[in-house]
């Protein structure tokens, strides 16, 4: 009898595996954010699963952290064509961007671990933010022709605008401050619009 066949790596995953992997990747930011070493036995535990489950799905410590990372980009880049579809350009960029702050304030905390993955010799890249620059690009383009910003921005100019919120303490009180920032930035995309 032939071995059983192993699972293609693009096949979906079961809804108990979905489940299983998202919920490690939940407690896992938790964690790592407060910590940049915490133990991954000690992650597996919290997410209520087995040592095996969880390498099944993490491997290493690097394989989780730039899922982490990548995974959480995805969220950010997905919520761009569902918030066009459900309101105005100018409302749907100046939602994205609510929800792109809160994905760097959040993720602030992980840069130790980020690092930590990325810095060894041989360790992999850290992802690449294209999945933001193409949502960006889709928000942007929308406004553009609903004529809600100004012409002729491009997502390198949207990205150097947005630079600022690195800037910002991701403290525990930092919405309040992101929140006048990015309405700041959006008043600076509204003027000249023509079609305002």
């Amino acid at each position: 009898m032939p071995p059983p066949k192993k699972d293609k790596p693009d096949t979906p995953l079961r809804s108990d595996a979905q489940r299983n992997r998202e919920r490690i990747l939940a407690v896992a930011t938790e964690e790592l954010t407060h910590c940049a070493n915490a133990p991954l036995s000690a992650i597996a535990k919290k997410a209520g699963v087995g040592q095996g489950t969880f390498y099944r799905n993490f491997p290493n410590r690097e394989a989780l952290v730039l899922e982490i990372y990548r995974y959480g980009m995805q969220q950010v880049a997905e919520a761009a064509p569902e918030m066009l579809a459900t309101g105005e350009p100018d409302l749907a960029l100046r939602q994205w961007m609510d929800r792109l702050a809160e994905f760097a304030m959040t993720k602030a905390g992980l840069a130790d671990a980020i690092r930590l993955v990325t810095s060894a010799p041989g360790a992999p890249e850290k992802p690449r933010p294209t999945p933001l620059e193409d949502a960006a690009e889709l928000l942007l383009r929308a406004n553009h022709e609903a004529g809600t910003i100004r012409p002729g921005l491009t997502g390198d100019d949207f990205f150097l605008v947005l630079g600022g919120l690195w800037l910002i303490d991701p403290g525990e009180n930092w919405q309040p401050r992101v929140t006048r920032f990015l309405d700041l930035v959006m008043d600076g995309l509204r003027a000249g619009a023509p079609g305002r």
